[in-house]
């Protein structure tokens, strides 16, 4: 018995359409990548928000804390506070 034989396309997947100039791709490549950057960006900026509400918290925890981590943790706050003005400072002449 004879496998069975079918037609398979030569189109590549992924190739580009004959209407997309080369350039035009990597412009919009680029395009996009950016605004994938730019929505990370917004994630880090997210995330120190949350480690210096979280670190603010256990700076002013009182004595449950060891007065040790109550420095380290107001110190946190106020680093992740200045390191969010730099960041979105940076990211505002983007």
């Amino acid at each position: 018995m004879s496998p069975s034989l079918s037609v398979v396309s030569d189109n590549v997947v992924g190739a580009l359409p004959r209407s997309e100039a080369l350039s035009m791709r990597v412009r919009r490549l680029q395009a996009e990548a950016k605004g994938l950057a730019r929505e990370h960006i917004a994630a880090l900026v997210a995330a120190l928000h949350e480690a210096e509400a979280l670190a603010a918290e256990i700076a002013e925890g009182g004595e449950a804390y060891p007065a040790g981590i109550r420095d380290i943790a107001r110190r946190l706050t106020e680093e992740c506070e200045s390191k969010i003005g730099t960041i979105e400072a940076i990211n505002a002449r983007l």
